[in-house]
């Protein structure tokens, strides 16, 4: 079975924690970790662009010049695309780009990547992670101890303000919690800084 260093605040490892099979044991699918990232960053855009095309843009319809005779090429309007500041052929126009995934998709792709990150010993689980008071400095320096260096996700399993107040200053860390990760989220972080009863809160819910 899985598992996984278990630290407390000072940033002792304490003991190890054995992670359930069915979430952290899978085999990681490839193909459906692809289609939920994807799915993620398609349903995150805007979809505001917008650009005038040939019918829209602002320009008389009179010819420029006559047909013949004058040796350049011939041309029937200033608002043609191949005219600087004309139109836009095919030009893009305010959309939706979200869609949904099948719901037992979505749930494989999530085992499969806090399976990849179990087994690559990217998960960590902190003993009751809990701060008195909101100091980016102290958070700062828990992760120091714990040896974190770039990104991280800090998982809690409801949402502490004096953790994600302390953390949110901090470049390359983000928080979450246990109801709703994403498999974005997980393999866009380098660590996963998991508190145990979040850990304990994502078998029972995603099991």
């Amino acid at each position: 079975m899985p598992k996984a260093n278990l630290y407390n605040m000072a940033g002792e490892q304490v003991g190890e924690v054995t992670l359930s099979d069915a979430i952290f044991g899978v085999e990681p699918n490839q193909s459906v970790l692809h289609d939920a990232v994807k799915n993620h960053l398609a349903n995150r855009r805007q979809g505001t662009q917008s650009a005038l095309t040939k019918g829209e843009v602002s320009y008389t319809t009179a010819k420029p010049w006559r047909q013949k005779g004058t040796g350049r090429a011939r041309a029937g309007y200033k608002g043609s695309p191949v005219w600087t500041h004309g139109g836009v052929a095919f030009a893009p126009k305010p959309r939706d780009y979200s869609y949904s995934l099948n719901k037992k998709v979505k749930r494989l792709a999530l085992k499969s990547a806090l399976s990849a990150k179990a087994a690559e010993s990217e998960i960590l689980v902190i003993d009751g992670l809990h701060l008195d008071e909101i100091k980016t400095r102290t958070f700062k320096a828990f992760l120091d101890q714990l040896g974190v260096q770039g990104k991280a996700l800090v998982i809690t399993e409801n949402v502490d303000e004096n953790v994600v107040k302390s953390a949110r200053n901090i470049p390359g860390v983000t928080s979450t919690t246990a109801t709703i990760l994403s498999p974005y989220e997980i393999l866009n972080n380098r660590v996963l800084i998991v508190d145990q009863a979040a850990l304990r809160k994502i078998e029972e819910v995603f099991a």
